[in-house]
């Protein structure tokens, strides 16, 4: 079997699908690897690396896709980049599916079996294989030191003999992976910190990292956790009484770090323009999910806003600005879902069509969209 590494094209992506350290591993299950020419040097990785353990380097996406059984990608495969893929490929990516509808029609009509590796259900087993959760780690981090690098002050308390710096507040909104990370990287660094959640669990992991939590604590907070691990949406009610206590807390910040995201839907909003004007001049805000329509109004994908001197911090693709760090996990997520595919005697390609972690992550397979979330309903279909 072989399997293509070709470069990232789409939105600049410097991360890359594979390591040194994955393809070796590759290559002990049996596949012949091919590397499209400077693939990880953004990840800081140079084709003499790959071909020192035993990889194939490509002089072109083209050469690098021939005849390929696999791809491991980061981002989903363009319309251009698809022209050169063949039915029955399977390709693994970040495919990024809600809302994209006619990218997952493309795919579908090339042939390829396309899996989405964000719906890694949050098993035990798939831990491994989690890549919202070892690139949101390095986001939250990232988050951080952005804002950090923007902040025109100390952020640890500093006594001198000239006076007293006072530590710096942030204030991180979501505390999932990347919001934990967040809490964990700003108290290293000596600041004061809270954080918001609408899950009750969080509160506890946020006291363990030695931060304060705010939230309204009522009935409808207690319920606000899905069985999945993820936040509900919560009611307009609830969402008000939040966003009083928020507003009221907000303006006493000097940093605020914004990670709140619900799958399938767009960012909700956690922090209005009434609050970013509450703000004092040289505060900061980093929006996390302004790659899906951002929790911060004002915030703008790709850009650092200054409102009255209040910067919104709205890069994109967060975990590829650690591209050196993300690569190599990313690369492991893969590795660990591909050798589910393989079989290990035969030194073959196997893929399990009824496993729970190919069904929860398949999208595409012979000519058509498979996944029931994503699927085109059919005609007299219950709406």
């Amino acid at each position: 079997m072989k399997i293509a590494v070709p470069a990232e094209t789409d939105l600049g992506e410097p991360r890359v699908g594979a390591t040194p350290d994955t393809v070796k591993r590759l290559i002990g299950l049996g596949a012949d690897i091919a590397v499209e020419t400077g693939a990880g040097v953004q990840s800081g990785i140079l084709d003499s690396d790959y071909s020192a353990v035993g990889a194939t380097i490509a002089a072109s996406a083209s050469e690098a896709l021939s005849g390929a059984d696999v791809v491991l990608k980061v981002r989903r495969p363009t319309e251009a980049e698809l022209s050169l893929y063949a039915p029955g490929m399977l390709v693994l990516a970040i495919m990024d599916p809600h809302g994209h509808e006619a990218a997952l029609e493309a795919m579908a009509k090339v042939g390829v079996s396309a899996f989405a590796m964000e719906l890694m259900p949050r098993i035990t087993r798939a831990q491994v294989m989690d890549v919202l959760s070892s690139q949101a780690n390095l986001a939250g981090y990232r988050a951080v030191i952005d804002a950090s690098a923007e902040f025109g002050r100390a952020l640890p308390q500093m006594m001198t003999a000239a006076g007293t710096v006072p530590a710096g507040r942030v204030f991180v909104m979501g505390a999932g992976v990347a919001g934990l990370q967040a809490i964990a990287t700003a108290r290293r660094l000596g600041a004061i910190v809270t954080a918001t959640d609408v899950r009750p669990a969080a509160k506890e992991q946020v006291a363990s990292l030695g931060a304060k939590f705010i939230a309204v604590e009522d009935e409808e907070f207690k319920q606000a956790e899905s069985a999945t691990g993820y936040a509900k949406p919560m009611s307009a009610e609830y969402q008000a009484k939040q966003a009083a206590l928020v507003a009221d807390h907000i303006k006493k910040q000097d940093i605020v770090i914004t990670t709140a995201l619900i799958p399938g839907r767009p960012a909700p909003r956690l922090v209005t323009a009434e609050m970013v004007a509450s703000m004092r001049p040289g505060s900061i805000i980093v929006d996390l999910a302004v790659e899906r329509g951002g929790n911060v109004e004002g915030a703008l994908p790709g850009e650092v806003v200054d409102i009255n001197g209040v910067k919104i911090v709205g890069h994109l693709n967060v975990p590829g600005r650690l591209a050196a760090s993300a690569s190599p996990l990313y690369a492991k997520n893969l590795y660990n879902f591909f050798e589910t595919m393989v079989d290990k005697d035969a030194k073959a390609l196997a893929v399990k069509w009824d496993d729970e972690l190919v069904k929860a992550t398949l999208l595409t397979r012979d000519g058509a969209v498979v996944h029931p979330n994503f699927a085109p309903k059919t005609e007299g279909a219950a709406q």
